[in-house]
């Protein structure tokens, strides 16, 4: 049986698609771009644009694999089952239980299994590793989100947080390592959260030293953090490690007090800008990026000036700046003063106008150090800091190498390998 699989969202989303691709490899199935008995969608509900994109794609893998079972899974098909019902799928998941998506696929029986996301209590254990063709494996250490941020769907698509155990965590990782990744991404959906679930609740920095101390020869690299997690002594115990990726990709949302406090966000820019400052203290020279929700109902051109001088100040490498999206249910929704598409998208341009200025300055800060980069080809790979670097010298795919930058042009990193670390 061959499939098609297709996936839209967040480094979880990815996850959990190679643990599908993973347990239907192990029941004999191949992966197929064109002529596979089964499609699967693995889909997004983050902003009403991943939705229509979510739709999208279920159309298209229908069109290009004609006859084909078509499975529906994701945070899309949580929060609308019937809609992806609609679309002709036979089998619709949510945002729960990947190995009985993977049972109903094998039996090719149509099946609608979606249940409330508030009554799940316990993490789901699925195998971690990498998307196919890629060079870093991602672990999944958390779920759900309890912060109920006023723009956000995702607790209702996600549940509550549910927490791997701390020596799951940590067998996990060792495995990955004993199957030669290089590089291990440590995701979730709010890792912040992580253990406040877990007997004797344990923290974000007690996984991320099992995760490390499991796998001492492999960059770790943590996903998207909110701000109150990075504490002192959260600094202090990752960079004891040695270990850790000095790149840490913070969720900012906005740069105006006001409108974080609109946001039911849990900071305010004095406290995320002390982050900043604590984690370039603890990890001199690391790379700091951000998500910048623009358009937000109410911000004014002032609030957003605001924000504006903000990121700046902050002098992020990058910043994914998103226009605002409307998800009902969410209290954003019913906000009034809701801005005009036109206005948000124009936002996002001039954010990205100021970010393509900072992140000049980081990539100029970069040149004359010597980086350890991870290659994803023989040419091209990410530093440690995540910036990409290029080499005119050929290296080997997967392996890490110490590159000394020569300079810096169109967005990238120059550099010539000195030697392999990994």
């Amino acid at each position: 049986m061959k499939y098609a699989i297709y996936t839209l969202g967040c480094k979880v989303n990815q996850y959990e698609t190679q643990a599908i691709e993973r347990m239907l490899q192990e029941r004999g199935f191949q992966r197929a771009d064109r002529d596979a008995d089964v499609v699967i969608v693995n889909t997004c509900a983050v902003t009403a644009e991943s939705g229509r994109k979510s739709r999208q794609a279920v159309r298209r893998l229908q069109h290009q694999n004609p006859g084909a079972l078509t499975a529906v899974c994701g945070c899309f098909s949580q929060l609308e089952p019937e809609a992806a019902k609609d679309l002709g799928a036979d089998i619709v998941f949510g945002s729960g239980d990947r190995r009985a998506l993977v049972d109903a696929i094998e039996r090719a029986l149509p099946a609608v299994a979606v249940d409330d996301p508030f009554r799940w209590t316990v993490f789901e254990p699925l195998p971690a590793g990498a998307v196919s063709g890629r060079t870093r494996a991602m672990l999944k250490i958390q779920d759900g989100c309890d912060n109920f941020c006023a723009y956000c769907v995702i607790p209702y698509a996600r549940g509550r947080v549910r927490s791997l155990p701390l020596a799951d965590c940590a067998a996990q990782a060792a495995a990955l390592a004993g199957e030669g990744f290089a590089e291990i991404v440590v995701t979730g959906i709010e890792i912040a959260s992580y253990g406040k679930d877990l007997p004797g609740k344990p923290g974000l920095a007690d996984a991320v030293e099992a995760v490390a101390k499991a796998a001492p020869a492999v960059r770790i690299r943590l996903g998207s953090l909110e701000p109150t997690a990075v504490t002192e002594d959260f600094c202090r115990r990752l960079a004891a490690l040695g270990n850790v990726c000095p790149h840490f990709h913070l969720s900012l949302q906005s740069g105006c007090d006001d409108t974080l406090a609109r946001m039911n966000r849990k900071y305010d820019t004095e406290a995320f800008s002390a982050v900043c400052d604590r984690l370039r203290r603890t990890f001199p020279g690391c790379s700091l990026t951000a998500d910048l929700i623009c358009g937000f109902p109410g911000e004014s051109e002032a609030d957003f000036a605001r924000t504006l001088a903000f990121i700046e100040q902050c002098g992020f490498f990058h910043v994914h700046a998103f226009p605002y999206s409307i998800r009902p249910g969410t209290r954003a929704a019913a906000m009034p003063d809701q801005l005009p598409r036109a206005e948000k998208e124009e936002r996002v341009r001039r954010a990205a106008a100021v970010t393509e200025r900072t992140k000049a300055a980081y990539l100029e800060s970069c040149v004359g150090r010597t980086l350890s980069v991870l290659f994803e080809n023989a040419h091209m790979g990410h530093a440690g800091n995540y910036c990409p670097v290029r080499v005119d010298e050929s290296v080997e795919r997967g392996r890490v190498y110490a590159v000394h930058i020569t300079g810096a042009a169109d967005g990238i990193l120059l550099g010539t390998v000195e030697k392999a670390t990994v």
